[in-house]
């Protein structure tokens, strides 16, 4: 016989976190970060401002264009 009866330990609910989702669809290249090319620049790759991404290939797509990357 037992003179003492043993607690139940708490059990803890599992909570499920609920997904949020963000408002403006896909996340910024870069955050966000523009590079504004000046008048030289702009005679290269264009006077709009990009992201550093697309600044590099257009970069490339000049100097493959005009043939300067090549070793003499």
């Amino acid at each position: 016989m037992a003179l003492f009866k043993r607690k139940k330990k708490a059990v803890k609910k599992k909570t499920t976190k609920r997904k949020v989702k963000k408002k403006g669809g896909k996340k910024k290249a870069f955050g966000g970060y523009m590079i504004y090319p000046d008048a030289k620049l702009g005679a290269v790759i264009g006077k709009k401002p990009m992201p550093p991404s697309k600044m590099t290939k257009a970069l490339w797509t000049y100097i493959k264009r005009h043939k300067l990357g090549k070793k003499k």
